[in-house]
């Protein structure tokens, strides 16, 4: 588990500082979601059990810093599948894979260790489901990222990607009463919405999941960010550009009108953009480890934000169990269960 940054950081002021001193308002939650967390520590275990060198395709996690780490362990990180030499071990990312990479892996005789997020796993099931049921699928996101290949990759013939709402206007399906949608796990609440409404003017019989894709995390993060957004002069969001979640709250603080930056680290903080600045809130994406959090607060306090108040939003105790492959290798080896 890891340390609270306000446990970290000496002198960290109490809730009630004076209103002329500079601040910093710590969101939470922020960071590490349960799946983000899971599929870290499956690579982990994955190269203290079986011994490097561990392939993993594609980034475990949408973040530099994580995939760095876990590469100086001996993860070897891959773009596809044909990279991992025969008969080898290899981990999927959290983001999911398509069906053809799934046989491509069982044709070469791979060890395939799944660290898909149980929620995006959801997302492959419900257009299975769909798509055996005869409906066309409108799939809701962004066409580049991970997780949307993943999930095309059910059930293509049938399936298109709309990423706004101008999409919407564009699709032709075979039968307009015979529709479906889903979405990516880490979009904007407010995007999704919007792409949702006009999909049910054009398509009035649609139909979608029983409950939403958008994953729990990605939602808190957004609805810590917009309940202290009025509150900041600026809003810092440690993530790497890759991150769908961690860009969507950026977005969700520039549409409340307040400035905000998606950040690496401290290092990417423009000291221009603390000018005139007396609240900066302070947030991280689903995949951003708590460390880099506590580099930026650091940096902000060395430059007079020397305030730290930690704003919790709504509490947050996800956790989601290892894949049967760890469960069952930490077994045949003698070794605890680890609880993640």
């Amino acid at each position: 588990m890891t340390t609270s940054v306000l446990e970290s950081i000496p002198n960290a002021a109490t809730p009630g500082a004076s209103p002329t001193e500079k601040r910093v308002l710590l969101l939470k939650p922020r960071g590490f979601c349960a799946g983000v967390v899971r599929a870290i520590d499956i690579v982990k275990i994955a190269l203290e059990t079986f011994g490097a060198p561990i392939y993993v395709r594609r980034e475990i996690v949408h973040n530099r810093y994580v995939v760095n780490e876990l590469a100086d362990k001996g993860a070897i990180f891959v773009h596809e599948i044909e990279e991992v030499p025969d008969g080898a071990r290899v981990i999927y990312s959290a983001h999911g894979v398509s069906p053809a990479v799934r046989a491509m892996s069982k044709g070469r005789n791979l060890k395939v260790i799944d660290a898909t997020c149980p929620l995006v796993t959801k997302v492959h099931i419900e257009a299975v489901k769909f798509a055996k049921q005869g409906y066309s699928l409108v799939l809701i996101g962004h066409r580049d990222h991970d997780e949307i290949e993943g999930t095309l990759g059910e059930a293509p013939d049938v399936t298109q990607v709309v990423s706004n709402v101008a999409e919407v206007e564009a699709l032709v399906v075979p039968d307009p009463n015979r529709v479906a949608y889903l979405t990516q796990t880490t979009l904007s609440l407010d995007e999704a919405r919007d792409i949702i409404h006009a999909l049910k003017i054009k398509f009035p019989n649609i139909v979608g999941p029983h409950s939403q894709d958008i994953c729990y995390a990605t939602e808190n993060r957004q609805v810590a960010v917009r309940n202290v957004a009025h509150n900041a002069n600026l809003v810092l969001v440690v993530g790497s550009t890759n991150s769908s979640n961690s860009n969507r709250l950026v977005e969700v603080s520039r549409n409340l009108g307040t400035m905000g930056y998606l950040i690496d680290n401290s290092g990417a903080i423009d000291p221009k953009w603390l000018e005139g600045v007396t609240n900066v809130a302070v947030t991280a994406g689903a995949s951003a480890p708590e460390v880099l959090v506590e580099d930026v607060v650091n940096y902000l306090q060395r430059n007079g934000f020397t305030s730290v108040e930690e704003v919790e939003v709504m509490p947050e105790n996800v956790r989601f169990g290892l894949p049967p492959e760890i469960v069952q290798a930490i077994g045949s080896a003698g070794g605890p269960v680890p609880v993640t």
